[in-house]
């Protein structure tokens, strides 16, 4: 496996979750605190989460299957980012778990 595939999980992972407790706390203000622009803070927050959960997902779905993982690990891994600050937990428990596969696969630099 590249060292890409996890790094774009990564990234997408991380985005994923900042939008995601953002958008809590944007309903949090919405709702609760009944501040002003909260509801256009609320609705421009959610459809970008919206959209870039779906990119998460892709990324998501491709790591875990160059990873063979079992397939209640690769849901676990998916609904990471629906759950405020999830998402930076299995983030840092895949990388952990992968670091080691991505340098293991990782080619010897010849030196001259």
């Amino acid at each position: 496996m590249k060292k890409s595939v996890l790094t774009r999980y990564r990234v997408m992972a991380y985005v994923t979750g900042v939008l995601l407790v953002l958008l809590t706390l944007g309903v949090i203000a919405k709702y609760v605190l009944d501040l002003d622009g909260a509801d256009s803070f609320t609705r421009a927050v959610g459809i970008a989460h919206g959209w870039l959960y779906v990119v998460y997902l892709v990324f998501a779905f491709d790591l875990g299957s160059k990873a063979k993982w079992p397939v209640g690990k690769q849901l676990w891994v998916l609904l990471a980012g629906t759950i405020p600050t999830a998402a930076f937990f299995v983030e840092r428990k895949v990388t952990r778990e992968l670091d080691e596969r991505v340098a293991d696969a990782a080619p010897d630099v010849v030196k001259a």
